[in-house]
């Protein structure tokens, strides 16, 4: 797989001249022509990228899927995601793209911190839609951080990965908006969410549920689903599959004669010890111990 493993590098892919600062840039899409690379056909970045793309068109493939892009959306990808650019259908629009080395980050919080952030790990198909508001105010930090890379000294460092850490918090305000002004659809997808947790239980259970599996189930990122969830119910996906199976392994417990063991086997557990600690922890009873209390 080709690599872009630097920000000079990108920027020369994108007839750009020399970065100011050799882990950070603000790139002006307005300013740029994509070079006709092979590259281009399946890459991978080695930093994090932020794009702010207005009247962009064009198609990108990222993962298993494509996105067309016909107006202006607020995009994330981690190191090492594999993408795909098809330049012959692609007009670059306007727009900002904020990328940054996680070598920038190193000694400050943001290089943990950075993790907590799922919709680096979204599909493109789940990129945000800025109001004009929403626009400016991202914009204008973009702007900071262009400017802060033109005067690099012992300050830099600390002031743009500041101007970083509001962008991404206001981008994750911007989401939880995003999964609340969608509530109609998001409603269906929630319905079609405990459909399929309980088709998966009553049918023939052949493993632990796993978010990986109702997320592609659903057509989504599993870091996606799990914050659309959380902001409509209070819990993450993993916190949702746990609650159905205690309820399934309560009634299981109270109105069959299975063993524990066999409750465990028919819930997708491989070990009965892992299912019993699972229990404990959620019911703080074992499993033995909940029984007893029907009995």
């Amino acid at each position: 797989m080709n690599a872009i493993n630097s920000i000079s590098q990108f920027h020369r892919l994108l007839s750009l001249a020399e970065p100011r600062h050799p882990l950070v840039s603000v790139i002006n899409l307005a300013e740029s022509v994509f070079l006709e690379d092979e590259i281009w056909k399946g890459f991978v970045n080695r930093f994090y990228c932020v794009a702010l793309k207005r009247e962009a068109k064009g198609k990108i493939r990222y993962g298993q899927q494509h996105y067309d892009y016909d107006k202006g959306v607020l995009s994330f990808t981690a190191p090492n995601q594999v993408q795909q650019l098809d330049l012959q259908n692609m007009e670059c629009g306007s727009g900002y793209v904020l990328i940054f080395h996680p070598d920038f980050l190193l000694q400050h919080n943001l290089a943990n911190s950075i993790h907590q952030y799922g919709f680096f790990d979204y599909a493109v198909n789940e990129a945000l839609h800025l109001s004009a508001e929403e626009e400016d105010d991202l914009i204008t930090i973009l702007h900071k951080i262009d400017k802060e890379c033109q005067h690099i000294d012992k300050h830099t460092q600390e002031i743009i990965l500041t101007q970083i850490e509001s962008l991404l918090k206001y981008s994750n305000r911007f989401y939880e908006r995003q999964f609340l002004t969608r509530k109609n659809n998001n409603l269906a997808l929630l319905s079609r969410f405990e459909h399929l947790i309980d088709d998966y239980f009553n049918g023939e259970v052949t493993g632990l549920l796993t978010v990986q599996y109702l997320a592609a189930q659903m057509n989504l990122s599993p870091n996606y689903l799990s914050d659309l969830l959380r902001v409509h119910t209070g819990q993450n996906t993993q916190q949702h599959i746990h609650s159905k199976l205690i309820a399934k392994a309560k009634e299981k417990l109270s109105m069959t004669s299975l063993s524990v063991s066999e409750i465990a086997y028919a819930l997708g557990f491989e070990h009965a010890q892992s299912f019993s600690t699972l229990f404990k922890k959620k019911t703080n009873l074992s499993p033995l111990e909940f029984r007893q209390g029907f009995n």
